[in-house]
């Protein structure tokens, strides 16, 4: 498992009965996660006293619960050589705004970024508010940001201006992600680094129904057409428990087979203070340049 464990401002407290007691800076919030089977005893008191709670509802969906937590507030990730920092505020079905676990993530392609020493151009895809444009600014990369909300992209502008790296080379676009593909291919246009995160679920602007398990095959044989002559990386997130590490595995093997690489998939993980237990949070497949 890849554990994301070099976090400062994020941390599990604890987890029970189907929640997870989170650390996001100075605030602390309550989530459930369907990972967190078992039931044992809360005794962390802050478990009493979160600023925020997620309850969900048993016909789906939920709300929040708040105390004393504001509108927006900011963290931080030490990201070698270039700290990042992110707005965060809860919103729709739980989320914040930012899935921490993927730090991992960005510890990896950063420092391929870094050591490639040629520019390197990044095309990131479903690219929410842009932990992953930003890591890969951040290296060193030029980064094409494509997400089709545009309350999304101004976020990812947001955390890019927090972050000190408004006037980096990254280029944010709102759109469908399979259009714009498939626009880029008849441009002839290239890349050495694709990052792709899709949702599990999902529909465009003219209600194209988008799920993983039937869409993602084709998409990644469209992005292996944007690959330039010497990629560096291709990375896929998963976060829908039927596509486990060895299914992103196959799927970029197959793919990518033609460009000289390997391909190593697992989990993400994010440990728990209590009890140095690590909670699974989706999987990673991860191929690279030899």
């Amino acid at each position: 498992m890849w554990i994301a464990d070099q976090w400062n401002d994020y941390e599990i407290l604890d987890t029970s009965k189907g929640e997870k007691l989170e650390r996001w800076g100075k605030y602390i919030l309550i989530r459930p996660d369907p990972q967190i089977i078992w039931d044992t005893p809360r005794n962390n008191s802050l478990w009493r006293q979160p600023n925020g709670h997620y309850h969900r509802s048993r016909q789906g969906g939920g709300e929040w619960e708040f105390f004393h937590l504001p509108n927006q507030w900011m963290i931080s990730y030490d990201f070698p050589k270039h700290p990042l920092s992110f707005h965060l505020k809860p919103f729709s079905f739980k989320h914040t705004g930012l899935f921490p676990e993927q730090a991992v993530n960005w510890e990896w392609f950063g420092e391929k970024i870094r050591s490639a020493n040629r520019p390197v151009k990044v095309l990131n895809l479903f690219a929410y508010t842009g932990g992953a444009t930003l890591a890969a600014a951040a290296a060193g990369a030029s980064v094409t940001h494509v997400d089709a909300s545009k309350g999304m992209v101004n976020w990812a502008k947001e955390n890019a201006a927090a972050s000190g790296l408004s006037d980096a080379p990254i280029r944010w676009l709102i759109d469908d992600c399979v259009k714009f593909v498939e626009r880029e291919i008849r441009r002839g246009n290239h890349y050495d680094a694709i990052i792709m995160d899709p949702p599990s679920y999902g529909r465009g602007p003219k209600g194209e129904i988008w799920k993983i398990e039937t869409s993602i095959h084709s998409l990644v044989q469209k992005c292996v057409k944007l690959l330039s002559e010497e990629p560096l990386f291709f990375l896929l997130n998963s976060y829908t428990t039927g596509l486990s590490p060895s299914v992103l595995t196959y799927l970029l093997s197959i793919e990518l087979e033609k460009y000289p690489g390997t391909v190593h998939s697992d989990e993400l993980g994010l440990r728990v203070v209590k009890n140095g237990l690590v909670l699974p949070c989706g999987a990673s497949g991860r191929w690279e340049a030899l």
